[in-house]
């Protein structure tokens, strides 16, 4: 998953203990091998490659589930979440510390939209040559979400999975306290940051921390605008609890994309959230 990953379960006997965790982890690797777009085998490049070259292809049903999530959530955040703009990594490689020209961005605006692409399940048709589609901004809550179901079918009830920092509890500890979720500060480490407790659901952040360059003072994170090309700069962070890690994920990001409208968005939605401004002021 590009980003260190913990699996934390309290089983009746050992020998489950190690049947759950083997099999959770091979499913997380399964994904990880399918989606990845640095895996020239993989099933996003096949898709990638008809992306390439203006074509369609007929996904699965799970490929077409995630699709129709981030059909959803690329109309919910007035297209800003979506998931063809990761061709722009092409030119804001981080942590270069080269900051791309205006030219540069604009080139591959134009291959960028998802209402460039036509989606009607199962077929997925790229309406424009050059495109690509990244589930990076999905796929791995997915994987926390798949391993609390598993761990549950499996009769394994207490746990956290920590993929990358995405967290999904898998239940409360065996003595029925809540696990304690520690909130990074986005701009000091020694900072302290309350941390929540919880027994059940999800968390996720999406920062500028991580991930960022600095040309001529200036910070620039790796979340970006579709429509601009450009990262956000108002938000440094958001963190969002919901009852599922993609649900807690998606709008995390949406909330830094949405700029200074984030997080009365999160609050819309009802959603516990806690967000800390571009100077790492805390904002609610």
């Amino acid at each position: 998953m590009g980003a260190p990953c913990e699996l934390q379960i309290f089983a009746e006997n050992q020998l489950l203990a190690k049947h759950c965790a083997k099999t959770v982890i091979a499913d997380v690797l399964r994904l990880e091998s399918k989606y990845s777009r640095y895996k020239a085998d993989s099933y996003l490049c096949s898709i990638n490659q008809a992306a390439l070259n203006g074509g369609e292809f007929s996904v699965d049903e799970e490929t077409a589930a995630l699709l129709d999530y981030a059909d959803t959530c690329y109309q919910q955040s007035d297209g800003l979440f979506d998931i063809s703009s990761g061709i722009l990594g092409q030119v804001w490689k981080f942590p270069d510390n080269q900051r791309p020209n205006a030219a540069q961005i604009q080139a591959l605006l134009e291959r960028v939209g998802w209402e460039k692409i036509s989606w009607l399940k199962p077929i997925l048709k790229f309406n424009r040559a050059g495109m690509a589609i990244d589930f990076g901004g999905i796929v791995k809550e997915y994987a926390a979400d798949r391993t609390a179901s598993v761990c549950h079918e499996m009769g394994v009830f207490h746990g956290v999975i920590n993929l990358g920092g995405d967290i999904r509890i898998i239940g409360s500890r065996p003595n029925h306290e809540p696990w304690r979720i520690g909130i990074q500060h986005p701009r000091s480490a020694n900072e302290s940051v309350p941390s929540l407790s919880l027994s059940q659901g999800a968390v996720a952040t999406s920062g500028d921390y991580a991930r960022f360059m600095i040309v001529n003072g200036k910070r620039y994170g790796h979340i970006l605008n579709p429509k601009t090309g450009w990262p956000v700069s108002y938000l440094a962070s958001a963190t969002v609890v919901a009852d599922l890690c993609i649900i807690a994920g998606s709008a995390s990001t949406i909330a830094l994309l949405k700029e200074q409208q984030g997080a009365q968005w999160l609050e819309s939605l009802g959603l516990f959230h806690i967000c800390y401004g571009i100077n790492g002021e805390k904002l609610c």
